[in-house]
């Protein structure tokens, strides 16, 4: 693409070669160059539960058709030079393939996750202001071998996307309101620093009147061996009520990723308090991995592992990862689980923008005091269009 419409498209095309590199519709328009692209995929997805991951269900067996990680999307950004600064702006609308679950009529809709302006100098840095993916967890995601497919699939009825290893490796970054600043790339070493729209724990009393904030360093080189390694923090205050107290999420992230002959491996680690949950306090689980959902301090951690080769001549791209998130509390039974997963996939770039995807995973939710234990086995298999 001529300019990278999205974090996330533009981050799986770099990470896994998804052809789409020469994608995109460029559109002079007086002092503003015009970009115009985006994504279209979708999957066919059969889930298999079992233990308590079945009882939850009315069935033991989901079969569904949807999008993947990454929604379907159209993107429109602009940029021009003016008075010695760079100056762009994105919108990206993105959506799922299926109708939803809850009725033929459909419960699937549009959702405008980019919205932002930048401005800035190569001498200076940018500065961001709007909607756009979160500076904590990104590079996480955009390494992510399964942006390009499904990972964990359709089993929490999402609808609009599917949740990779979000939950089982690391922290969703999600895209949130901030005002950001991107230094300059001092011969690889670049460090990156916001303040994002404060999010509620769910605490009935919190009402929004704290902001998040997070940075992260990060230095990456070029060459025969390529690679990069970031260092990254988060925090937010958070305000409670007769049932929680105040804390504040806090955490960090070590990360990094080397490639070379065809062979890409990504490491990965997260430590906090307060970022995510998997357990409600029934020993239901809900969703892992988003930021700020426990409702108490607990310790959270976690992290992955992934390797990926491309075969010489044809192209298709072999991955495996395995990737567990951990969080636990003082309330014994509540908010004290572990979600892991193993991950198999192939992304065949049957043309210069259309990649084949097939994957399998094996996922397993336990409560650490042995009161919840479930697995999920999802078979995918879809292709994925740049354009």
């Amino acid at each position: 693409m001529n300019k990278k419409l999205s974090m996330a498209v533009a981050g799986a095309v770099m990470a896994f070669g998804a052809s789409a590199a020469n994608a995109g519709i460029t559109i002079p328009a007086g002092d503003w160059t015009i970009d115009i692209g985006g994504n279209v995929n979708a999957f066919y997805q059969h889930t298999k539960l079992s233990g308590d991951l079945k009882a939850l269900e009315t069935d033991d067996k989901i079969n569904d058709i949807s999008t993947g990680l990454l929604p379907s999307a159209l993107g429109v950004g602009g940029k021009t030079r003016q008075n010695d600064l760079d100056i762009a702006f994105q919108f990206t609308f993105f959506t799922g393939a299926n109708s939803g679950t809850q009725s033929a009529a459909g419960g699937n809709t549009l959702n405008i996750r980019q919205a932002y302006m930048t401005f800035g100098d190569a001498s200076w840095g940018t500065i961001k202001l709007g909607r756009d993916l979160g500076i904590f967890g990104s590079d996480a995601i955009l390494s992510d071998m399964t942006l390009l497919g499904v990972g964990v699939g359709q089993q929490y009825n999402l609808e609009s996307s599917t949740l990779g290893r979000i939950g089982s490796g690391y922290i969703y970054a999600d895209w949130v309101g901030q005002i950001s600043y991107t230094s300059p790339n001092w011969n690889g070493f670049s460090f990156a620093v916001g303040a994002r729209e404060g999010w509620v724990n769910g605490a009935a009393g919190e009402d929004r009147n704290n902001l998040g904030f997070e940075g992260k360093v990060s230095y990456e080189w070029a060459g025969d061996v390529a690679g990069k390694v970031w260092l990254g923090a988060i925090s937010q205050k958070h305000d409670g009520d007769a049932a929680y107290d105040s804390y504040t999420s806090r955490g960090w992230e070590l990360g990094g990723k080397v490639g070379f002959s065809g062979l890409n491996l990504v490491g990965y680690y997260y430590d906090g308090k307060g970022l995510d949950s998997q357990f409600t306090a029934a020993n239901t689980p809900f969703i892992g991995g988003l930021p700020f959902l426990a409702g108490q301090e607990t310790d959270d951690d976690g992290g992955y592992v992934q390797a990926t080769y491309a075969l010489p001549g044809v192209g298709t791209k072999l991955g495996v990862s395995y990737g567990v998130s951990n969080s636990e509390s003082d309330v014994s039974g509540v908010f004290d689980g572990r979600n892991k997963s193993w991950i198999v996939g192939a992304y065949h770039p049957l043309t210069k923008s259309l990649n084949l995807v097939a994957e399998y995973t094996n996922q397993k939710i336990e409560d650490k005091d042995n009161t919840f234990d479930g697995k999920a086995k999802t078979l995918s298999l879809g292709a994925i269009l740049f354009f």
